[in-house]
C-alpha cells in the first residue's frame, strides 16, 4: 500500500486566512479521494516581545474589510474580527498543540483554536481558556494544564519553529505538498493538482532503490 500524501501547513491561530484555508484544503482532499495526511505546523507571526496587533487601531479593521470579509463571504465561512486587545501571543497555545498532537488530536485542536478566536472571541493567550478548549475536544484538561505550567512542550514548539525557518516560511498559510509550495489561501484546484502530482511521483519512485544482495536475496 502506498504511503499517504503528506501535506504540511504552517499557520498561526490569529491569522484569519489560515482559518479560511481549511475549506479549500478539505474540499480538495475530498475530491481526489487519495490517502492524505495533513500536519498543521506552528508559526508565530508576532513572537514575544514584539507587540501584537490591536483591533481598535486602523490596520486590522481595514484589512478585514478589504480582504478577510470578502473572502469569507465567497467561501461561506462565519468569521469576525475578534475584539481581544491586544491580540494574544500564540506560543502557549502552540505548546498546547504539541500536547494535542501527541495525543492524536492535533488537527481537532487547531480547528478549535480558530473557531474559539474568530467565532467566539476567546483569548487564546490565557491558560484557563486553552485548558477548557482542550477539554472540550477530549483531551485531559488537568494534564494539559500541567503541561503548559511546566513548559513540557516548550522545546518541541521551538523545534517546530526552527523547521519553519528551515523551510523559509515567511507568510501563513503556507502549504507544502510533495515538492509543491502554496502560499496564501489556495484554490481547491491548486491543492488537488499538487496532491495528484505528489501521488504520481510516489508511484514513479516506488520501484527505484530496490536491489539484490550478495546472498542472492532481493
Amino acid at each position: 500500500m502506498a504511503d499517504p500524501v503528506k501535506i504540511k501547513i504552517w499557520s498561526d491561530y490569529v491569522c484569519p486566512f489560515c482559518m479560511l484555508a481549511e475549506g479549500p484544503l478539505e474540499e480538495a482532499i475530498k475530491d481526489v479521494g487519495a490517502d492524505v495526511e495533513v500536519e498543521w505546523m506552528p508559526f508565530e507571526l508576532r513572537a514575544h516581545p514584539q507587540p501584537t496587533l490591536r483591533p481598535e487601531d486602523e490596520y486590522l479593521p481595514a484589512i478585514w474589510e478589504r480582504a478577510v470579509y470578502p473572502m469569507a463571504r465567497r467561501l461561506g465561512v462565519d468569521i469576525t474580527l475578534p475584539t481581544v486587545s491586544p491580540q494574544p501571543y500564540t506560543a502557549l497555545a502552540f505548546e498546547g498543540y504539541q500536547y494535542a498532537a501527541e495525543h492524536g488530536l492535533g488537527t481537532e485542536y487547531t480547528r478549535r483554536m480558530f473557531r474559539a478566536f474568530f467565532q467566539e472571541d476567546q483569548d487564546l493567550g490565557q491558560t484557563d481558556v486553552l485548558a477548557a478548549l482542550a477539554g472540550g475536544i477530549g483531551l485531559d484538561e488537568a494534564g494539559f494544564r500541567a503541561a503548559l505550567a511546566d513548559g513540557t512542550y516548550r522545546a518541541r514548539h521551538q523545534e517546530a519553529l526552527r523547521e519553519a525557518a528551515a523551510h523559509q516560511v515567511q507568510v501563513v498559510p503556507t502549504m507544502l505538498i510533495g515538492d509543491v509550495r502554496i502560499e496564501g489561501v489556495p484554490r481547491p484546484a491548486q491543492v488537488r493538482k499538487a496532491i495528484l502530482d505528489a501521488r504520481a511521483q510516489q508511484e514513479e519512485d516506488a520501484g527505484y532503490g530496490a536491489a539484490c544482495g550478495i546472498d542472492g536475496k532481493c
